[in-house]
């Protein structure tokens, strides 16, 4: 095999399989080629994905090593493509009453869906995350954008039982902005014990969702590693009850009566320094 043909051969498996260790033998034997020339093939795929802005290759040394594709993406393209979201939100005919905003249409384009799930991966890749939490049902898509380049299952909290899922632990929590008595259920085999997680969701408010999501974690030892919101509500800081959080998009000076509304980038690169 040619080593132009063998070069697109391991590019392809390995931004298939981001955050797993990959032996050389493995590619030595799939492409029957030397060790040495793996190596060498490795070491131009690095250099391709680090120029491009697409993340590096981690190697780990030992008999049982290999390398491991960890997905980033470059900050100014970051910051480029946020701020394109940012313009895109501030349509004002989007504006909903309560001062949300109709995201719909964004959440349901894959190609959109996808990047949000990179710049939520790239924040979380180092934080050697087990699994991704949300709530049903606008976080979904964006939760398993995250999960497929972290390389790990979603586990999605649901607001009412379900019995194909079985026996379910649930808690009962306070709305952040309604101040209302809600609940959420997690079914007892969705999450291992101790596990390390992630909690992703489209919007945040108050946060008292999010807080909901935690108590319930608690449930299962389950240690939140890291929370993503695709956008927050600045009017509600004061009141906020989650504080430690990854935010891309910032909603602010919303008046839905003058139909004026301010979309800032939010948090993302702050949290970055």
């Amino acid at each position: 095999m040619k080593r132009s043909d063998r070069l697109i051969g391991i590019t392809n498996y390995i931004i298939e399989h981001p955050m797993q260790l990959i032996s050389l033998p493995f590619f030595a034997e799939t492409y029957q080629a030397a060790k040495s020339s793996i190596s060498e093939d490795l070491t131009i795929v690095n250099n391709m994905l680090r120029n491009e802005g697409l993340g590096y290759l981690e190697s780990v040394a030992g008999a049982s090593g290999g390398v491991k594709y960890v997905p980033q993406y470059d900050k100014q393209q970051s910051e480029t493509y946020i701020e394109s979201l940012c313009r895109r939100l501030e349509d004002p005919e989007r504006l909903l009453s309560g001062g949300y905003l109709f995201m719909s249409d964004i959440l349901g384009e894959p190609t959109t869906v996808r990047m949000i799930g990179r710049l939520f991966a790239t924040r979380f890749a180092s934080l050697n995350i087990e699994a991704v939490v949300t709530v049903a049902t606008k976080g979904i898509p964006i939760a398993y954008a995250v999960a497929s380049f972290l390389n790990v299952p979603v586990v999605i909290v649901r607001r009412d039982p379900k019995i194909t899922e079985g026996s379910t632990v649930s808690i009962n929590y306070v709305s952040g902005s309604s101040r209302k008595i809600q609940t959420m259920v997690l079914t007892k085999r969705s999450l291992e014990q101790g596990a390390k997680v992630c909690i992703i969701d489209d919007f945040m408010k108050a946060g008292g969702t999010i807080d909901g999501i935690k108590s319930l974690l608690k449930e299962f030892d389950a240690e939140v590693a890291g929370i993503g919101v695709l956008a927050e509500a600045e009017d509600e800081e004061d009141e906020r009850v989650v504080t430690d959080y990854t935010s891309l998009i910032k909603i602010s000076n919303v008046d839905v009566r003058s139909q004026q509304i301010d979309v800032q980038k939010g948090n993302y690169f702050e949290m970055e320094e």
